[in-house]
């Protein structure tokens, strides 16, 4: 069999994407992955087949930098940092604006470039991301029977009367006056209504007999698989889904890192670690509150600085590792607390680690993946713009008393989830879900 995977440019989406399939991979089967230039280097990692596919402007190899994405992709990218600056509403309506041309990038032409490499592979199976619009578009039109995964929070793919781009829950600590959620939700839906025309418009042009759309959005292919676990989804919600398998999570095996093992093995303190992910690293004015919280308590920490300088964070315990990248994957296995922006790749692979978390959510499906973990008792969350140092220290101390106390009723049911999560791997449960069914129409 042959497995063809389709992915955005983007370190964060091709790292869970790859590692489902390891699964085809460890059963002796074919896999392709269909992807831009800069994670090539990852499918070479992964040992897989490469297919030349650019499915957007921008790219991120694993740390996004404004200067190094092309003309109009760097002044949005500074857009968007500026909206997190300024607070939940703001970042969410400067990505509705954006998004028709960030999710619907050249249609008719990304989709006839899948349908000619779908033609040279003839996959057995597909797996496309979730966000790649086009690409479905190109798999839809030519009766390419598909699943699309989604990376983020389930609330990716609205649901019922849902509105994309508008969270359906964030935690209770952001407090937006009406009148702004209210213009938020006018301009999401004219941008699902706009997009819904672009979609239908495009899908037009690939099959003139297809049924139009009435929410591009909701639409999802044959499969829909989630990379979240389903103890952390409400079951209201789940119930709204199309035909779906909860994947739980992605976690990748990572390269073995001297200079971390030996840094995990220097000391008995307790670790936790820190990461704004590829995007929010550039937040240096939120990590330094965090460091400066975190430094007055009994704990090493290892700080992922991503496009961060260190001397932009104060003055570092000479005990702590801090570099651009670190295997997160390994210190999260050794951490009794993490602290994240809540993006779904951090938060997946700390709950399998059994890790509570704090939470400072910047974007997107952030905000709904933040109250989750809040209502689950696994993190307690902070608005990133405004959590003073006492705040944060506060947020770690309570978190760490979770982890330390056993007795505690989350803690318990966290390291349930964990135990459910590593019995079965999501590249496990993606490779039982799809054998069973036949891949082309």
């Amino acid at each position: 069999m042959t497995l063809l995977i389709i992915s955005p440019d983007y370190a964060s989406h091709l790292y869970p994407l790859a590692t489902l399939g390891t699964a085809w991979a460890q059963a002796g089967e074919r896999v392709v992955v269909a992807s831009g230039p800069a994670t090539a280097d990852i499918v070479t990692e992964f040992g897989f087949e490469r297919e030349h596919l650019q499915l957007g402007r921008g790219s991120n190899p694993g740390t996004i930098r404004v200067e190094q994405q092309p003309a109009g992709e760097d002044d949005a990218l500074r857009g968007f940092f500026d909206a997190t600056r300024r607070g939940m509403v703001d970042t969410l309506r400067f990505q509705a604006a954006a998004r028709s041309s960030d999710l619907l990038y050249n249609p008719v032409e990304i989709a006839r470039r899948v349908q000619r490499i779908v033609a040279r592979v003839q996959p057995d199976q597909v797996i496309v991301d979730h966000l790649a619009f086009s690409a479905r578009l190109g798999l839809l039109s030519a009766g390419v029977a598909h699943a699309d995964i989604v990376l983020g929070h389930p609330s990716a793919l609205p649901v019922g009367a849902e509105v994309y781009g508008y969270p359906p829950a964030w935690p209770a600590v952001f407090s937006p006056a009406a009148s702004e959620l209210a213009l938020l939700q006018l301009q999401c839906a004219a941008v699902r209504d706009t997009f819904t025309a672009q979609w239908n418009d495009a899908l037009r042009k690939l099959d003139p007999h297809a049924e139009p759309s009435l929410d591009a959005f909701q639409e999802s292919g044959d499969v829909l698989l989630l990379n979240y676990p389903a103890e952390l989804h409400a079951p209201a919600r789940t119930s709204q889904l199309p035909p779906h398998v909860f994947l739980g999570s992605a976690v990748r095996s990572e390269s073995v890192d001297p200079e971390v093992e030996a840094w995990l093995a220097a000391d008995s303190l307790p670790v936790v670690y820190v990461s704004f992910g590829s995007f929010l690293s550039v937040r240096a004015d939120v990590l330094a509150r965090v460091v400066a919280a975190l430094a007055g308590l009994p704990v090493r920490v290892a700080i992922a600085a991503g496009t961060t300088d260190p001397t932009e964070l104060g003055a570092l315990p000479a005990a702590w590792l801090v570099r651009a990248f670190l295997p997160q994957v390994r210190l999260l296995q050794q951490s009794v607390l993490a602290v994240t922006h809540g993006g779904n790749n951090s938060v997946t692979e700390a709950m399998t680690a059994g890790v509570p978390l704090v939470v400072l959510p910047f974007s997107t499906d952030q905000f709904a993946g933040a109250a989750a973990l809040d209502a689950a008792g696994f993190g307690t969350s902070l608005p990133p713009n405004t959590a003073t140092v006492l705040d944060l220290r506060a947020a770690c101390e309570r978190m760490l008393r979770l982890s330390a106390d056993s007795s505690a009723a989350p803690r318990a049911r966290l390291d349930t989830l964990a135990l459910s999560l590593t019995r079965q791997s999501g590249a496990e449960r993606a490779y039982a879900a799809l054998t069973r069914v036949p891949a082309r129409g």
